[in-house]
């Protein structure tokens, strides 16, 4: 298989970048094995750290298993892979769209978030509750500065997966907001409906500080689901293009 020679600077991201591909895309099947370290490192005119380092990448995204002394091969990244290859792909764009991309990471915190206002709301602590209705009560000020209002969402959002008590929500969210995809790389206009609704989200944390449980679900999903529905524009970066 030809790849294409690696540019001097970070060599070995330019192998793993090509190997995630060629993975991710099928050229490599899951239970093949990839060419070994040698071979690899005449392809890519690099050395053999800098296939081992890339390696070493793919090893821990979950798709690839290497064998001590052995060979390396490909895994069902739609079985072992977890968020960490999305954010990984968002950068390339080259093998599953980011407009896709970012459409279910949307609707995955969509999904994450509407359950969390509901446990935020039946075992929040008075501690975190008070924070989110004096953050809501807050937000209305920012506006309508996108911008800013981006960021108070960011953080009325991470009050709410506190105070939800699952960690594995938190988690989720972190990698939601990290990097490149979701609420970091979608243009604040294109959540504008969102963004702006001010008296949705002090309903939401007026809700959650009552205890009630259903209302803050019904108010999470008119909030959240307002991204998915509206059509996603193009990525800043990817518009400047």
């Amino acid at each position: 298989m030809a790849f294409v020679p690696a540019p001097r600077a970070s060599v070995s991201d330019h192998v793993f970048g090509q190997l995630r591909d060629a993975i991710v895309s099928g050229r490599y099947r899951p239970e093949e094995t990839l060419p070994g370290e040698r071979e690899l490192a005449v392809a890519f005119e690099v050395n053999r750290h800098a296939v081992r380092e890339a390696l070493r990448r793919l090893q821990q995204l979950g798709l690839v298993r290497v064998s001590q002394g052995g060979a390396t091969r490909v895994l069902d990244w739609r079985v072992h892979a977890g968020l960490d290859l999305a954010l990984s792909l968002a950068r390339s764009g080259d093998v599953l769209p980011v407009e896709t991309l970012v459409r279910d990471m949307l609707e995955m915190r969509a999904c994450v978030g509407i359950d969390a206002a509901r446990l935020c709301a039946e075992r929040g602590d008075a501690a975190v509750t008070a924070a989110l209705v004096d953050a809501a009560e807050e937000y209305g000020s920012l506006a309508p500065d996108l911008d800013r209002m981006n960021q108070a969402n960011i953080d009325i959002w991470r009050l709410v997966v506190r105070g939800s008590g699952n960690t594995a929500y938190l988690l989720a969210f972190n990698s939601l907001i990290a990097g490149t995809l979701a609420v970091g790389d979608v243009p604040p206009d294109a959540r504008a409906a969102e963004l702006l609704d001010v008296a949705g989200h002090r309903r939401l944390a007026a809700a959650i500080a009552a205890g009630q449980g259903t209302a803050a679900t019904r108010y999470a999903r008119a909030l959240l689901t307002a991204p998915v529905t509206t059509p996603t524009p193009a990525p800043q970066e990817e518009a400047r293009a």
